[in-house]
């Protein structure tokens, strides 16, 4: 069994290494939307920021730091470091990367309020 694993564990590396490692240009948007939930009440919130901007909602503030997109495909994705707060606390509750695309990869863990980022403003 350990020998199969093992084995494995090989064939994956070989087929990973030969995969080809495409770096994408990525370009700086002036500003992105996110979406924050409140849990408890059910409300949705769009915030509008522009990079630098902090929003509000409820008890939480958001920070967008910056946001960047595909360079070949504005509409493509969205990638949003965010900076969130939770009311007075001076330790952010999530600051990070989170990507459009996949919500979960670095999710905002928090008991009242979900937050996710939504697209890039490109004008």
């Amino acid at each position: 069994m350990a020998a199969r694993v093992i084995r494995l564990g090989a064939l994956l590396a070989l087929g990973l290494s030969a995969l080809p490692l495409a770096a994408q240009e990525a370009a700086v948007a002036p500003g992105g939307v996110l979406r924050v939930l409140d849990k408890i009440t059910g409300i949705s919130t769009d915030l509008d920021l522009a990079s630098g901007e902090t929003g509000r909602v409820g008890h939480l503030s958001i920070m967008l730091d910056e946001c960047r997109y595909p360079a070949d495909n504005p509409s493509g994705d969205a990638y949003e470091r965010l900076i969130v707060r939770y009311q007075a606390i001076e330790e952010p509750v999530f600051q990070g990367w989170m990507i459009a695309s996949a919500p979960a990869l670095n999710a905002m863990d928090h008991p009242r309020y979900d937050v996710w980022a939504l697209r890039c403003k490109t004008s």
